[in-house]
């Protein structure tokens, strides 16, 4: 019995062509076979009647020989489509004769009225066409910014625009391209794929080139393999096969603009000897209430009751610090921190207590998110128990994770859509993010000092990513559920009851179970 026979293509290829979006981005390795499967995609697009999808399509690389190799493919998958559908229903030319006449060198005319026409780089080409622009090695063009400028016009009417490239450097406008995408400033209806090259030979590159050359393959060979690719690119390995820009290990955010986003407003900060985790439980308890009472709660009443809230919290125990950065979510988009908390050495159980005051209290809470690595993990959980999963989202910080969420952070940073508290430590924690392997995070082995002269690990940094992450997710939707138990009313037009200790309570709703009589312990 015969081997089942392989999908013609591997499996990111097909999320690529599946990816239905008008404008698609790839960064990729080199070889990955990018430009043949979006062939495949083009000659489908060019066959297609009008009423079906059908569109001109009009390629754009920066040398004849990927032009002439692309038209090639091209034409393979046009006579490959043609074989296939022959067999259903008509073909899309009417005899063999007519399909080898209509493959030109630079053009591929269809049936349908529409063209695969390969073009120069030159931005003026694209004046008054429509259809579906490929830019292939987009990094690598010229004159790169007035060629976008030119091709995105042609999704005012309906077409679609698909960028492939490698890398060429972190200040192109490629990587430009990309930052802002995943920042969010091109629209819901641009998306970004990322191929390096390790994770396409685990998804089957390796067996296709043995397939196509006739060597047999096995995990061994398939090793060594990797191992010759990579000394063949050496020092240029990371940007060629890893999708890593080069000339991109620096600082993330300038100190200028990170103190342009900086307002009057206060940092909490609560530091403990160890000797305090070991005093009884009601003894930490009244002090921490005490630490509440004078520092934290005067500036809960002064937060907006009709604003949504949302926080983010990156842990700490004994030599990091913990950060809460609650975010307010004002009408016109801005996120404002109306006050940061820093916990220096504070017992689990006072960080909960401290933490469940602050939630229980900040008007039309909407989410939070949590680090969730390490120690963390427990308050991360106990948070996600006590306020329900459309709310809580336990993060591990990933470098996906860093790569996804750190654009939009600056972006926000850019266009003056974040303000934070002024002050010389958090803006130093900023200041730490570094493009590490292309990708902005904390260094690993990164230790600074605050002005205390303590260590810092740039802690209120996490904190603000996983605030203003947790802004940009949706907020839960949920039907009113009245629930048993008590709970205090929300901050507000009761602030005032509250600051008289008056104990004001109401039914709990929602999630958010009764616990009023504990003051949030």
């Amino acid at each position: 019995m015969s081997a089942a026979i392989p999908p013609v293509l591997l499996p990111y290829q097909q999320r690529w062509i599946g990816d239905k979006r008008p404008l698609k981005i790839a960064e990729k390795s080199r070889r990955t076979g990018l430009t043949w499967a979006e062939a495949a995609d083009d000659v489908l697009y060019a066959a297609s009647a009008r009423d079906a999808g059908g569109q001109n399509v009009y390629y754009i690389a920066y040398n004849q020989d990927m032009t002439i190799e692309y038209i090639q493919a091209c034409a393979m998958w046009a006579r490959a489509f043609d074989y296939a559908a022959s067999e259903i229903e008509e073909g899309i030319w009417d005899d063999e004769a007519d399909r080898d006449r209509a493959i030109k060198t630079y053009t591929i005319r269809f049936p349908s009225g529409f063209r695969i026409v390969a073009l120069s780089s030159r931005p003026t080409n694209l004046r008054g066409k429509q259809g579906v622009v490929v830019i292939d090695e987009a990094a690598f063009h010229e004159q790169l910014d007035k060629l976008l400028k030119a091709a995105l016009a042609l999704l005012i009417w309906g077409g679609a625009v698909r960028i492939i490239s490698t890398h060429n450097g972190a200040e192109n406008p490629f990587n430009e391209l990309i930052n802002d995408a995943r920042a969010g400033r091109l629209g819901a209806e641009a998306s970004v794929h990322r191929i390096e090259f390790r994770p396409a030979v685990a998804e089957g590159l390796y067996r296709r080139v043995c397939a196509r050359t006739g060597r047999a393959w096995s995990l061994e060979a398939e090793a060594a393999w990797i191992e010759s690719i990579y000394q063949i690119y050496r020092a240029n390995a990371a940007e060629e096969l890893d999708v890593i820009p080069s000339s991109g290990e620096g600082a993330f955010l300038s100190s200028v603009l990170i103190e342009s986003r900086m307002v009057p407003a206060p940092v909490l900060r609560w530091s403990c000897t160890n000797d305090f985790a070991t005093l009884p439980d009601w003894h930490r308890y009244k002090d921490c209430q005490d630490w509440i009472d004078a520092y934290l709660h005067p500036q809960i009443v002064l937060l907006n009751p009709l604003l949504q809230h949302y926080y983010g919290l990156d842990f700490g125990r004994k030599i990091d610090l913990s950060v809460i950065a609650p975010i307010a979510l004002e009408t016109n988009l801005v996120r404002r921190v109306p006050f940061m908390i820093e916990l220096r050495n504070i017992p689990f159980k006072q960080q909960q207590q401290i933490l469940y005051y602050l939630v229980d209290r900040l008007p039309n809470f909407a989410r939070g998110a949590h680090d969730a690595r390490g120690n963390g993990q427990q308050l991360a959980e106990e948070a996600w128990q006590r306020y329900g999963a459309q709310r809580i989202e336990p993060v591990m910080l990933t470098e996906e994770w860093y790569r996804n969420q750190m654009p939009p952070l600056k972006a926000a940073f850019e266009d003056a859509m974040l303000l934070l508290p002024r002050d010389a430590d958090v803006r130093d924690d900023l200041r730490a993010l570094r493009l590490v392997r292309g990708v902005a995070r904390i260094p690993e082995n990164y230790q600074g000092k605050g002005s205390d002269g303590k260590p810092r690990h740039a802690d209120a940094a996490i904190a603000l990513t996983l605030g203003y992450y947790a802004s940009q997710q949706s907020p839960p939707a949920f039907d009113q559920i009245q629930t048993t138990g008590e709970r205090y009313l929300g901050v507000g037009a009761f602030a005032a009851a509250r600051s008289a200790a008056i104990p004001y309570r109401d039914v709990g709703w929602g999630t958010v179970g009764g616990s009023g009589l504990t003051r949030g312990f």
